[in-house]
Parts: structure tokens; sequence; C-alpha cells
């Protein structure tokens, strides 16, 4: 198949919602990258927070199958440290082979209310 996507994908927008509110799993807000492979070799992928008043983070190291997909929760990043919640910060992914990337992100910071956003992250 021939390759789809790009190797770099910048998501400038992302801000871990907190508190959640509701019952936990299905209402915790979260961050999350999408990531498509339609590649015949597995991807490893290199991400990097960025904070506006910090030094980056990373790098977090993720994997996703050829021929996959995989949904990555923002939240559940902690090595090399935690993503911060409820703070901006962008981030950078790099990978060996040609990915399609989406950000999506589920609110409940409104006591009833779940809000779900989703952008195309931008590519390089």
């Amino acid at each position: 198949m021939a390759d789809l996507g790009a190797r770099t994908w910048v998501v400038p927008g992302g801000h871990l919602p907190f508190p959640s509110n509701g019952p936990e799993p299905q209402f915790t807000g979260f961050d999350q990258v999408c990531l498509l492979n339609a590649a015949d070799a597995e991807a490893e992928v290199s991400l990097e927070i960025y904070y506006e008043d910090a030094e980056p983070v990373g790098p977090y190291r993720i994997r996703v199958g050829a021929r996959r997909i995989r949904h990555v929760r923002i939240n559940d990043l902690i090595d090399p440290e935690a993503v911060r919640l409820d703070r901006p910060y962008g981030c950078v992914l790099r990978s060996s082979v040609p990915l399609v990337v989406q950000f999506l992100r589920q609110d409940t910071r409104l006591p009833g209310t779940v809000a779900l956003a989703t952008a195309m992250a931008h590519p390089v």
C-alpha cells in the first residue's frame, strides 16, 4: 500500500481537562491521539510534550503495529513523567513510518455534561 500520512505530526492545542464529573473511568476527562499505521512495518513513535512555562518532556515511546490503529490517552503517559493536568500543552510526534494522527478530547468538567472534540493533527 502507498505510504499514507507523515512521519512528523504536531498537536498545538492540548489541555487535559480536570477535574472530571461522573463515574470513572467512562467519565474521566482525557486527551487522546489516534494513530493509524497503514504501512507494512511497525511504527516506533516518539512523543514530546511542550508547556508554556517549562522545558519539554519526553520522549514517550509508543508502538503501533503494521496495518493497525492505536488510541493513546495522553493522561496515561507517565514515563518519563506524568503529563500535567489542567495545563495547556502541545506535542510533537515523530514516527519511523508514515502515520495519520487524529486528536480527541473528552471534557466532563461540568456536571451532567460530556463534551467531545476532535481534530486532525498537523502533518509536517
